[in-house]
């Protein structure tokens, strides 16, 4: 009987941080969790805990780092950081919110919003064709070198949307209907560098984390 050489990838948001939840814009700013984003890298390392994993990658930034450190430590595995998962970079957008940057940068806003594929930020943006680029092959590199396992993934929402997009064969300028919460799973399948999706937004284990409220 063949073996399956499928990977199973299991993608996950980082946790919250104040900017995630101020709206001010991330990027490679390497910004840590928050009270709320600790307790969701909790709830998930509980929620896997009966998964068998086979490695935990993570990106190199401290939100990424810092939510996939109790799943790793669950899991009996030692963290693998893989600094091609980072966000989108954003270059001196980060730190500012969306209203902010609207009466600063009219123009450069509306391509953003637009999702104008080879538009980046002033002062070192990287353009969002890019950016899935980097995105799809980090990816595919991980499921190359995990043919037939079970492999957990925590990255940033920017490259998660590029990733639902490459599994259900959206368009880079298409609008975003699909959630992509914090320190929620996300389930796809590599097969033969075919990216497919299994399931979106698990999110059953946040429950008991505190509420959008914070309190």
């Amino acid at each position: 009987m063949p073996q399956d050489t499928s990977t199973l990838l299991l993608c996950i948001r980082h946790g919250e941080t104040d900017w995630n939840a101020a709206r001010r814009i991330q990027g490679h700013t390497d910004i840590e969790l928050n009270a709320r984003g600790l307790a969701q890298a909790e709830a998930l390392a509980q929620a896997l805990a009966g998964q068998a994993l086979h490695a935990v990658y993570s990106s190199d930034l401290r939100r990424a780092r810092r939510t996939a450190e109790p799943l790793a430590r669950e899991q009996g595995l030692a963290l693998r950081f893989e600094p091609a998962l980072r966000e989108r970079a954003f270059g001196r957008f980060e730190g500012r919110s969306f209203t902010e940057l609207e009466t600063l940068h009219a123009q450069d806003c509306e391509r953003w919003r637009k999702r104008d594929p080879d538009w980046g930020a002033p002062g070192g943006g990287e353009a969002l064709r890019a950016f899935q680029d980097r995105i799809h092959g980090a990816l595919l590199s991980i499921a190359r070198g995990h043919r037939g396992q079970t492999v957990a993934v925590v990255t940033h929402g920017g490259a998660l949307d590029c990733l639902y997009r490459i599994a259900t064969g959206q368009e880079l300028h298409a609008p975003r209907t699909w959630e992509l919460r914090n320190a929620a799973i996300n389930r796809l399948l590599v097969s033969e560098d075919h990216v497919g999706l299994v399931g979106w937004n698990d999110c059953g284990h946040l429950d008991q984390v505190l509420d959008e409220s914070g309190a």
